[in-house]
């Protein structure tokens, strides 16, 4: 008998390392059975940290989830090239050079704002139906051509004899590994990361994360699990104001006239909206020009 529950939500989960965010969400589907799951934000085998899990209804809302900023935490070894730009790969090259504090703050300056980034062959991005690295470890040739991210900010967190750990806030489609591949070359010598975690996937971070080891273990069940509201992850969308009767004609693919709203209200820009009701968000619309449309109603 296969039993379904009716969870809608999110959850965060401390991924542990050297295990793919789509092994989590296979631990998470025989554990908690939920109608339907998803992760946002792919972190691969070798990366820990905050990995947001969606649950039921909230899968619609991943996309939302990936497009924010994310916080990590990274550790770059000088002196060791590896081919996958971390301790797994086969070692390329080396160097004598050690950068100074001095030296690696003056090259940052060159990773911040808005950059071009080619990812590495053994990055999560998808490439012909697989991750990347899945192709570079069957041996098969990845080509990846360059695009444009966001670095909000890049700092040095420590330093020792011969390794920085650095903390960045980037956009979406930022590879770590290949940030501290071209850090290195931008000192004139190699590095290689040794730590990567994932400290904040907006507007999740890992003060909300739990083990996936209390999952399996079942310390954490379906009946103690206290999932994240789904309209946690829209508050930067903007409001709109809504009757209940007008929510029901939503939810029937109807669309609404802004000229004939109950509540009137300024709207001059298209696009995506979401719809309260007294004090509760329940979906999202979508305005185009003078109407609005559906996006996904959850509540009624």
């Amino acid at each position: 008998m296969n039993i379904t529950n009716d969870l809608n939500g999110f959850l965060v989960i401390d991924k542990p390392y050297d295990m793919g965010s789509t092994q989590v969400v296979s631990v998470l589907k025989h554990h908690l059975h939920p109608s339907k799951i998803g992760h946002a934000g792919t972190l691969d085998p070798l990366a820990t940290g905050v990995l947001p899990i969606a649950l039921g209804k909230a899968t619609r809302l991943i996309p939302y989830v990936m497009e924010k900023q994310k916080t990590y935490q990274f550790t770059i070894k000088w002196g060791i090239e590896t081919d996958s730009d971390d301790l797994a790969g086969q070692q390329i090259t080396t160097s004598d050079k050690i950068p100074t504090e001095t030296e690696i703050k003056s090259v940052l300056p060159q990773f911040t704002g808005e950059i071009m980034q080619t990812p590495s062959a053994f990055s999560a991005l998808r490439v012909n139906g697989k991750r990347a690295y899945e192709l570079a470890r069957e041996g098969q040739e990845v080509q990846i051509h360059p695009r444009p991210i966001i670095i909000y900010n890049l700092h040095i967190l420590n330093i020792t004899s011969d390794t920085a750990t650095f903390e960045v806030q980037c956009s979406k489609g930022t590879y770590v590994r290949t940030l501290a591949h071209d850090i290195s070359h931008a000192l004139g010598t190699v590095g290689v990361v040794t730590m990567l975690r994932r400290t904040a996937c907006l507007p999740f971070d890992l003060t909300e994360a739990i083990a996936l080891d209390d999952i399996k273990s079942e310390k954490i069940t379906v009946e103690n699990l206290k999932l994240i509201p789904m309209e946690n992850v829209l508050q930067d969308i903007p409001k709109l104001f809504l009757s209940a009767t007008e929510i029901q004609r939503l939810t029937h693919g109807q669309r609404l006239s802004i000229l004939k709203l109950e509540k009137p209200q300024p709207l001059s820009d298209d696009g995506v909206y979401c719809v309260q009701v007294t004090n509760k968000i329940c979906g999202l619309v979508r305005k185009h020009g003078p109407t609005i449309s559906p996006e996904f109603i959850w509540k009624k």
